[in-house]
């Protein structure tokens, strides 16, 4: 007996191909068509579009935070001093940064003095924390001193202060005009502690690409903040800079052991650990919810393959009692169902990698549109919607569009198959 014809076979291909084309007569199977394809396009696009958002989202936010904050900050566990407080300063900060430094995988040590104060310029006033670093130490840092929106010279930071871009704006000056710090760790006198005030000229104007950062940090050099706060001879704490910050978690007990016995550790992931796994959290139910979407579009295919069915029941009859099997049956309104899929796929592929490419023209146009304001940076924390392409985000919508489109397209064409050629046939 000879074999049948091999799956999928030219004349299988043929026919799926004629029945999508449907004829004027049959115009409800082509606008179904048409629907599914436009749903599964929409859909697979507004799934990669997310995930190239969510991708670049993170990516920012992580790289504005490492860009302009320690990766692993040094501690001191404290002790009592003769007033009965606990004091948490760092009187070996020198020999301590060096043990630190000597570590394999950190790249940088800078000793910190940090302080609350009020900053005041003509009546504009806002609240700001300062650090205090050596100007080598902030010329290391990459989110401030690489700053693509910059005033001022860093040169000249021993001379000054350096501000954030939005605390500037808030107090109206630029570089090389002055403004006053106010703190209450000033003067100590019979009577108390007396605020401290000083004029210093801003320098350095930076934009470290987070808002929050840019409002309210100032840099101020070492020694004049140790002055300034009362902190001679002593630092408040050590920052480290490691060479991959990703897993700061395997630095920390070599850290711990450099730093000592009274030292702490505090990480940049134990600092926004909340944030982070809070967005991974909204990552998963997006995705679930953009995959909804995805199978309500693919559902459409299924509406249109059984219109397709009915409407093509004579022709089942005649290609069965022409000695077409089930198989082929099966195989060829799959084949009209799946094409669908495909189809849509590949154009919401397309769609959605254009957005993630052009998303910045795209977001200015929308904003220009609806007068401004849209991405509200003290609210986002970062200045711009970010995208990034990855392969495995763009394969993981891909293969659940053409997963999904295959599996729904199973069940009308079986119904074809199954179908009685003389029932079929029957009335004709």
């Amino acid at each position: 007996m000879a074999d049948g014809p091999a799956p999928f076979a030219a004349f299988e291909w043929m026919i799926a191909w004629r029945y999508l084309r449907a004829r004027r007569a049959e115009g409800g199977v082509s606008v179904m068509t048409w629907i599914s394809l436009i749903g599964i396009t929409l859909a697979v696009a507004a799934l990669i579009a997310t995930l190239a958002v969510r991708s670049g989202f993170r990516a920012e936010f992580v790289d504005t935070i490492l860009g302009a904050n320690a990766h692993a900050t040094i501690y001191s566990a404290g002790q009592v001093n003769e007033q009965g407080t606990v004091d948490r300063t760092i009187a070996d900060y020198a020999d301590l940064a060096e043990r630190l430094g000597a570590v394999p995988g950190v790249t940088g040590v800078a000793p910190l003095v940090k302080g609350q104060v009020m900053a005041t310029n003509q009546g504009y006033n806002g609240g700001a924390e300062v650090f205090g670093i050596s100007a080598s130490d902030l010329a290391a840092i990459p989110g401030i001193a690489e700053s693509e929106r910059t005033q001022g010279d860093l040169a000249r930071f021993d001379e000054g202060i350096a501000i954030g871009s939005a605390l500037a704006r808030e107090l109206g000056v630029t570089a090389g005009d002055g403004i006053r710090l106010i703190s209450p760790e000033g003067v100590k006198t019979a009577f108390g502690t007396s605020p401290r005030v000083k004029g210093y000229e801003v320098v350095y104007v930076f934009s470290a690409g987070r808002y929050d950062i840019d409002r309210t940090r100032i840099y101020m050099p070492f020694a004049e903040a140790q002055s300034y706060f009362n902190r001679e001879g002593v630092a408040d704490q050590v920052e480290v800079m490691l060479e991959d910050p990703e897993h700061v978690k395997r630095m920390t007990p070599a850290l711990l052991q450099a730093a000592g016995p009274a030292a702490l550790v505090w990480t940049w992931q134990d600092m926004q650990g909340g944030f982070l796994r809070a967005l991974q959290m909204e990552d998963n139910v997006m995705f679930v919810i953009l995959s909804i979407l995805v199978l309500i579009a693919t559902m459409n295919i299924v509406s249109g393959l059984i219109m397709l069915v009915k409407n093509k029941g004579r022709d089942i009859g005649i290609l069965r009692t022409m000695g077409l099997s089930e198989g082929s049956i099966l195989r060829i309104f799959f084949l009209c169902g799946s094409a669908t899929g495909v189809a849509g796929t590949v154009l919401g592929v397309t769609l959605g990698c254009l957005f993630a490419i052009y998303i910045d023209p795209i977001f200015a146009a929308v904003d220009f549109i609806a007068g401004g304001g849209v991405w509200d940076p003290q609210i986002r924390g970062i200045y711009a919607l970010p995208a990034e392409l990855h392969l495995d985000d763009v394969l993981s919508a891909v293969g659940l569009s053409m997963g999904l489109s295959f599996l729904v397209t199973i069940f009308p064409a079986r119904r074809a198959a199954r179908m009685n050629p003389v029932e079929a046939l029957r009335y004709e």
